[in-house]
């Protein structure tokens, strides 16, 4: 009885995480249009280096500095938005392509 529910157990645990970090990710806007990620990515940066910063006093640990690096959310939302569009519009062609280079390939080997 013990040995089937813990595999349950740790389901549920893992689903609840994952729910709770889209849950998340929904709520703090980045799963919306680029510049409400911009946005949520600009809170996360302000209030991160506070919190890491108490949490190392707080164990007594050093941390190295972060790096600093400019990235905009919304052009690479955009970047990956078009890749994603462009990959999905020559599936149909490629499929096709690599089905008759199968079917070619079976036949050459049946021969």
């Amino acid at each position: 009885m013990a040995s089937r529910v813990v595999p349950v157990v740790r389901f549920v645990i893992k689903g609840s995480l994952a729910g709770a970090a889209v849950y998340v990710a929904y709520d703090q806007g980045l799963l919306g249009n680029g510049s409400r990620g911009a946005e949520a990515l600009k809170k996360a940066r302000e209030a991160l280096p506070p919190a890491i910063q108490e949490w190392t006093n707080y164990t007594g640990w050093e941390l190295p500095s972060t790096p600093k690096f400019d990235f905009s959310v919304s052009e690479s939302w955009n970047t990956g938005v078009q890749a994603t569009i462009s990959a999905l519009s020559v599936a149909p062609t490629r499929i096709r392509e690599y089905t008759q280079d199968g079917w070619k390939y079976v036949k050459d080997l049946i021969k």
